[in-house]
């Protein structure tokens, strides 16, 4: 979901350094949080993890530009449930910080956008899991319905932002929302396709039982809350 270079511009990036600025400051207490019960090795590991797969959804899985931005197989949710939401917080800025530097650098400046937009819906459904997944659950025992919850809530947040951003940056005009409705509308698959993937990557790490308790993954996959 980059958003194409001069989507948003001037000072009206100003607002996009706010947003990522309150961003990153939730990443980090996130990211206290998950040092206090875990350690920071672990947290360490784990971004680093996190890191690399956002970096290989990003480059390597299929990608394409439609109207305002392009179409990604982000798999946020995969990252949150397997990994936890400070290191997939982290990893998924660190990704896109990375390719922007050095494989994409023409959407570097569109990093307070882009940033924003993949983690503000991120720190989303980490709220909605609370409500979606009972206590006694571990991620691992996730149901369809429950993985599709989770997954419809973060990309329809990347969609929701993506088209703030147009329109706050492009205003109102007619061939700025049919190509805002484009890009929604080819975001579809992804809605269609992420929650399988996701359980996808859950029934293998039940049948791994031996990560239980390793730096690898969250406490909270094989355990309940």
């Amino acid at each position: 979901m980059h958003i194409e270079p001069g989507i948003v511009d001037g000072a009206k990036m100003g607002l996009a350094v706010v947003t990522a600025t309150g961003v990153g400051a939730y990443t980090a207490k996130a990211a206290w949080d998950d040092i206090r019960h875990n350690g920071t090795a672990a947290l360490a590991l784990r971004a680093a993890l996190a890191t690399v797969g956002t970096f290989v959804f990003f480059e390597v899985l299929p990608h394409f530009a439609v109207g305002v931005s392009e179409v990604h197989f982000i798999l946020g949710t995969t990252l949150f449930l397997i990994l936890g939401l400070a290191p997939a917080a982290i990893g998924l800025a660190a990704g896109l910080l990375i390719q922007g530097m050095f494989f994409a650098p023409s959407d570097l400046p569109m990093f307070f956008v882009n940033v924003t937009t993949l983690l503000v819906p991120l720190f989303g459904i980490f709220a909605l899991s609370k409500r979606v997944i009972a206590p006694q659950t571990a991620y691992v025992d996730l149901s369809y319905g429950q993985a599709l919850k989770l997954s419809a809530a973060y990309q329809g947040g990347v969609v929701a932002w993506v088209a703030f951003w147009a329109i706050y940056g492009q205003g109102v005009g007619a061939e700025n929302l049919s190509n805002v409705a484009a890009f929604g509308a080819a975001y579809m698959l992804v809605v269609l396709i992420e929650p399988l993937a996701d359980l996808a990557v859950l029934a293998g790490a039940k049948a791994l039982r031996r990560l239980d308790g390793s730096p690898f993954v969250t406490p909270r996959l094989h355990n309940a809350a």
